[in-house]
């Protein structure tokens, strides 16, 4: 058995420890085999070594974390025993931070994958990222945007997706446009409102630093000194994803998002998310990132019910 003692000097015990020490008995739940006793400015580990470095460095950046946003929450705990727990050929996944949201939230890539998203949007203009629900390409793609904001990199961010949903007719929904359109948009709004305060938010919106609208605003534009993201891409046909693609102006980067295997155009439509990747499968200066079930960061249902549905399509294109 090995002992460590760390001490917490200037910092305020309850915010850093939290109510009844909620967040060191999470560590010691994380590592039932070491024993973690919290008295006065002392943390005391008790366990085998493997187990105390790896807890010593969830201190760390526990420590790190109140630092800089001045308090711990229970789910930062979580967030930060799971990162510590990730495996071996992941671990350079920790410290690549995108950016710090709302309340001391750390956006980060979760997976091999999310990562390699990361680090093809920073290598190329034009990204294709594609996968299945839940795999983090539009929460991905809403923090690079809203980073390449905060550094100055470009002036605009510019969000759009077609009003394809589902199946269902926007025509046969009550209100005006804009509220039609908002149940759709949900997913990106929740995403900024995690990384950008909701007063700062709602002044990039009303002077149309954020832009939010549907992709037929898009034709006639030129987005320069942008990052665009357009969602939902397999839902688009091939004449919008060509008029989206020739958008682009100076100093512009764009991320295009779909899941091929959820195309809501009527049957005989092609998408045209499938036939640009197509055609540009040679063009220099495209980057394509293929997620999977294995980079799904929602509810662990959710990775198996995809694995699920990918091995019964494989199955269904066998011959009989």
């Amino acid at each position: 058995m090995v002992e460590k003692v760390i001490t917490l000097e200037n910092i305020s015990l309850l915010d850093f420890l939290g109510s009844e020490n909620e967040n060191i008995r999470q560590i010691s739940a994380a590592f039932p085999q070491s024993k973690i006793v919290s008295r006065g400015n002392e943390i005391r580990i008790k366990g085998q070594a493997p187990e105390i470095l790896k807890i010593n460095d969830i201190l760390n950046m526990l420590l790190e974390h109140f630092n800089r946003f001045g308090q711990v929450t229970p789910d930062n705990v979580k967030e930060y025993i799971a990162l510590e727990g990730t495996p071996p050929n992941q671990t350079e996944i920790k410290n690549d931070v995108i950016l710090f949201g709302n309340k001391g939230l750390v956006v980060r890539p979760k997976s091999p994958n999310q990562k390699k998203m990361v680090d093809a949007s920073y290598k190329n203009d034009l990204v294709f990222a594609l996968g299945p629900a839940g795999t983090g390409k539009t929460y991905i793609a809403v923090a690079l945007a809203v980073r390449a904001l905060k550094n100055r990199e470009v002036k605009r961010i510019i969000i759009t997706r077609p009003a394809v949903e589902a199946g269902e007719n926007l025509g046969f929904l009550p209100g005006d446009l804009q509220e039609k359109l908002d149940p759709y948009l949900r997913p990106i709004y929740d995403a900024l409102g995690d990384m950008v305060p909701s007063e700062k938010l709602r002044f990039y919106q009303e002077n149309r630093v954020i832009e939010i609208a549907p992709l037929a605003y898009m034709r006639g534009r030129t987005l320069h000194d942008a990052f665009v993201l357009l969602d939902e891409a397999q839902n688009t046909t091939s004449e919008q994803i060509k008029m989206f693609l020739t958008r682009m102006g100076p100093n512009s980067k764009v991320i295009i998002n779909g899941d091929q295997s959820q195309v809501d155009l009527p049957l005989k439509q092609k998408s045209g998310l499938r036939e640009s990747l197509r055609i540009l499968k040679d063009v220099k200066g495209i980057g394509v990132v293929n997620l999977s079930g294995r980079d799904v960061v929602r509810h662990r249902l959710v990775k198996s019910i995809i694995e699920a549905y990918e091995k019964n399509e494989v199955e269904e294109k066998q011959p009989k």
